[in-house]
This record gives structure tokens, C-alpha cells and sequence, in this order.
């Protein structure tokens, strides 16, 4: 089996790799939400309202979770991409090696705790009685799944990190639509409801971390270990977990605040979480081109970082600007002139009163859409260069402008205050990591 090529972009065109590098990972992640959107889809016209309800409630908390394993990953392969960039692969085998034992155990652990918890936590965001069964069996059922959702990410994390973004979007690709198909015999077909759309989930997981695990044995040779391999390295741990702790704290403080947001969101009553669970599905498939966008340009600004190539990091950083730029005005006119078609997929057009809910939030969002472009942007430059506490810091900033606002602003403006309360978490960023920012442009000159 011919072994699979792996990218250096240290040196050649800067655009092109940018490019190449992020594609992957955009249509990967477009297709990581098709989970949760498919779940949302079929259970809001197949089940109901309130079904869609209890997916919206539990998805703040499921969020915390996936992208708090994705932060750990993260930051484990920003590490990986420095040893790769300068070519130390007995450094690079440890790091993996102990990442993958360190983050197993707190995965499990996090499971344990997890599953037991979820009614309490439903019960802490004020979820409405009638729909707090359905949405604490689909969180019970998602928690058993994240022991997938690590693998995949710690292997696909390490792949990306050495240049391979293309391997586990395939994966990723696959089990999307397999997901989407057993949504329709568990939902449609089967009428499991609620929770046949969580088992759906979980399984579709499960196969894309096993093709992920089958690739890397037979395809990286680099990657290949056997059980003397795994090797718990004390002294990378705690680089690894200086670095993996403040990048999972950067993603899980933004979706904690969507968890704390969730809790103004429940008192306006079923049809306003319904309608907020739809918008937040667009909401990501926004958003997570300009995330990916940032990720690619972390990647290109980390091995450049490991060679000390600042004149590189800076016009990578300049190209990735640009692609976030046109990007956004670009979905911004999209979602403004298609806001209510897009809300319909949840729920059908006979439901007016989720739908009008859903388009006066999207008629703010669509003008503040490219701030999180360039606060992401940001965030990716200084991931890249290792200073995780100012993108942590950053993160922290946006979330208390934009919680305390939430609070404020929905009582008196209903879900739209929920939009209004982004525009002031991006400006609390954004006077946050400006000076930072230009500081440090200024020092890689």
C-alpha cells in the first residue's frame, strides 16, 4: 500500500496551500453538522415542534461536550505540527502517543459524569417540563457516543497537523450520510423519535472513527503503533496539557456561553427555542467556514512558526484575511434574501410562528456575520504562534459581554435580543485582542 503524501507548507505558494489546506476541512465540517442539522430536520417534520424543542435544549450541552474534545485535539496538534515542521519524528510519535492515552482517560471520565448529570443540567437552564424527557434520553444517548468522537478527532487532528486534511473528510463524508439515513429509518421509518435521531447519530460516529483508526494502520506508516509504542511521556504531558487545556477552555468558553444563553433562551417558551434551535443551525453552517478558514491558516502559521519563517506567517495571515472577507459578505446576501426558506427545512411552512421567530434573528445576524470572520482570523494567527491565553482570554471577554447582554436584551426583545447580544460579545473581542494583535504584528515584522 503506497504511503499517503503529507504537506509542508513552509516553502511555495502561499495562496494555493492556504487554500488547499482549508477545503478539506470546510467541506468536513460542513458535513460534521449535517449530524446535528439532520437530527433537527427530520425530527422538526416528522416529530414536531416540541421534539425540535428538545433537541435545541439539549444541544447547547452535547456543543460544550464535542467541542470541548475538539479544543483538547486542537491544541494537541498544534504541538504535532511544530515537531513535524521541524522534522522530529521521535518527538511527534510521543506526543501522539501520549495525547492519545491522556485524552482517552478524560474522555471516559467525562462519560461517566456525563451521563448521569444531564437531567440536572437541563434542569439548571429552566427547560420546559414538556419537552425535558426527550431532551435529557437524546443528551444521555450523545454522551455515550463521545468515546467516537475523540478517536476521530485525535487521529484527524494528527493527520491535519502533518499537511493530511483530505483522509478523514472522506471518512467524515461517509458517515454523514449514513447518518442522514439512519435519521430516516429510526425517525420516519422505525418512529424512535427523539432518541432513534441520537442512536442515528452515534453509530454514523462510530464508523467514521473506525475508517480513521483502519487508515492510519495501513496508510501512514509513521503513524503505525503497537501496544510497546504507547509510551505516557510526563514531561510532553505537560506541555501538552498546557496546550490542549487552553485551546479546549477557548472552545468550550464559547459554547458554555451558548450553554449559559440557552438559560434566557428556555422562559421565552417552546416555539422560541424552537426557533432558536433552527437559526443556530445556520448559524454554524455560517460560521464554521470562517472557523475553518482560521484552522487553515493555524495550521500554515504553525509550521511556519516552527521554522522561524515570520515574513511567511505574515502574508499567510493577509491571505487568510482576505478568504474570510469575501466569504462572509458573500453568505451574508445569501441568508438575507433567503432567510425564511432556510427556517422552513426545520419545520415546514405551517409553522408561521417558529418561522417569523427565525427570520427576525436573521435580519440582524446577516449584518454582523463579518465579525466573527475576522475575531476568528485573530484567533487562528495567535493559535498558530502557541499564545493560547490570549485567544483563551479573548474567548472569555466575548462570552461575559454576550451572556450578560442575552440576559438583558431578551426579556424585552425576545429572540432578536439574542442577536443583538453576539454584536456586543464580537466588540467586547474584538477591543480585547486588537492591541494584542497589532503588538505582535509589529514584533514579526
Amino acid at each position: 500500500m503506497k504511503k499517503q503524501k503529507l504537506v509542508d507548507m513552509t516553502s511555495g505558494s502561499i495562496g494555493p496551500q492556504i487554500i488547499h489546506f482549508t477545503l478539506p476541512l470546510i467541506i468536513g465540517n460542513f458535513f460534521v453538522l449535517t449530524y446535528n442539522a439532520a437530527d433537527s430536520v427530520i425530527v422538526g417534520r416528522f416529530v414536531g415542534a416540541e421534539a425540535l424543542a428538545a433537541v435545541g435544549a439539549a444541544s447547547p450541552v452535547m456543543n460544550v461536550l464535542l467541542f470541548l474534545i475538539i479544543g483538547i485535539c486542537l491544541g494537541m496538534s498544534v504541538l504535532m505540527g511544530q515537531y513535524f515542521g521541524e522534522q522530529n519524528f521521535v518527538k511527534l510519535r510521543r506526543v501522539i502517543s501520549t495525547s492519545l492515552i491522556s485524552g482517552g482517560i478524560f474522555t471516559l471520565l467525562l462519560i461517566i459524569f456525563g451521563f448521569f448529570l444531564s437531567r440536572t443540567i437541563l434542569l439548571f437552564l429552566n427547560t420546559p417540563v414538556e419537552i425535558l424527557d426527550d431532551a435529557t434520553s437524546y443528551l444521555q444517548i450523545i454522551f455515550i457516543g463521545l468515546v467516537f468522537t475523540f478517536i476521530y478527532h485525535i487521529y484527524a487532528s494528527t493527520l491535519r497537523s502533518m499537511g493530511n486534511s483530505k483522509a478523514s473528510l472522506y471518512f467524515l463524508i461517509a458517515s454523514a450520510v449514513l447518518n442522514v439515513v439512519l435519521d430516516i429509518l429510526f425517525v420516519v421509518v422505525w418512529k424512535k423519535g427523539v432518541n432513534g435521531a441520537a442512536w442515528a447519530t452515534v453509530i454514523a460516529e462510530g464508523v467514521s472513527a473506525l475508517l480513521c483508526v483502519l487508515y492510519v494502520r495501513f496508510y501512514i506508516p509513521i503513524l503505525k503503533f503497537e501496544r510497546k509504542d504507547f509510551v505516557f511521556d510526563r514531561i510532553l504531558f505537560r506541555t501538552i496539557f498546557s496546550y490542549s487545556s487552553v485551546t479546549a477552555m477557548q472552545q468550550i468558553t464559547l459554547h458554555l456561553g451558548k450553554f449559559l444563553i440557552q438559560g434566557a433562551i428556555n422562559p421565552l417558551g417552546v416555539v422560541s427555542i424552537a426557533a432558536f434551535n433552527a437559526v443556530s443551525r445556520i448559524d454554524d453552517f455560517v460560521m464554521i467556514v470562517q472557523q475553518n478558514i482560521a484552522h487553515g491558516t493555524t495550521g500554515f502559521i504553525a509550521q511556519n512558526n516552527g521554522k522561524g519563517n515570520f515574513s511567511r506567517i505574515r502574508k499567510g495571515f493577509l491571505t487568510g484575511l482576505k478568504m474570510e472577507v469575501v466569504y462572509s459578505v458573500l453568505v451574508s446576501i445569501i441568508v438575507l434574501f433567503f432567510s425564511r426558506e432556510l427556517i422552513a427545512l426545520f419545520m415546514g411552512k405551517q409553522e408561521l410562528d417558529v418561522i417569523e421567530a427565525g427570520e427576525n434573528y436573521l435580519k440582524i445576524m446577516v449584518l454582523l456575520y463579518l465579525l466573527p470572520g475576522i475575531t476568528n482570523l485573530i484567533q487562528g494567527y495567535f493559535r498558530g504562534l502557541g499564545k493560547m491565553k490570549i485567544t483563551l482570554n479573548a474567548t472569555l471577554v466575548q462570552m461575559f459581554g454576550r451572556v450578560i447582554a442575552a440576559y438583558f436584551l431578551a426579556p424585552y426583545f425576545g429572540i432578536k435580543g439574542i442577536a443583538l447580544a453576539c454584536l456586543v460579545g464580537w466588540i467586547f473581542m474584538l477591543s480585547y485582542e486588537s492591541p494584542l494583535f497589532y503588538k505582535s504584528w509589529k514584533q514579526n515584522k
